[in-house]
This record gives C-alpha cells, structure tokens and sequence, in this order.
C-alpha cells in the first residue's frame, strides 16, 4: 500500500534530523520543517534519494566545497540557501 503524504513527510522530516553528523542534522531538519511541506510529490522524490546520500558528501555539496550531481543540484542550492539564510 503506497505511503500517505502525511506519514510520507513525517518519515522524511525524521530521517532529515537523524543523519550521521550533527551540522547535516540541523541543516537538512531546518530544511525540512521549512519547505517540505510546499514540495510536489516529484521534489519529495528527489529529496527521498538526497537522503539516502552519504552526510560526507552532502555537507560538502551544501557548503559548496564540491558540486551536487545534476540530479540533486537544484534541490541542493534550495538547501545551501537555507541554510545560508538561517546563519
């Protein structure tokens, strides 16, 4: 049975604060209570996938230290923005 949108935002609002380093916690949970609830069932997708990136590699994509593979990049930017913004 496919997931609900609520329980489907709860579980990614979850895996977004437990991550395996705490500044991707903060940075990914921040994210998450500010925009998941605007993304289209596609853009929950393609953050489902970020998810299961390593946190490594994704803090690096966010602080800009590396570039986010295309399929992430735009999702990326929105992050790194955010995360600009609440500094």
């Amino acid at each position: 049975m496919p997931e609900d949108r609520q329980t489907r935002l709860k579980r990614l609002r979850m895996r977004s604060m437990r991550r395996g380093i705490k500044e991707m916690d903060i940075i990914l949970s921040r994210y998450a209570d500010a925009r998941l609830e605007s993304l289209t069932p596609e853009q929950l997708d393609v953050y489902d996938r970020l998810l299961s990136e390593n946190d490594q590699d994704l803090y690096q994509w966010v602080t800009g230290q590396a570039p986010a593979p295309d399929p992430f990049a735009s999702l990326i930017a929105g992050i790194a923005q955010d995360s600009d913004a609440s500094r």
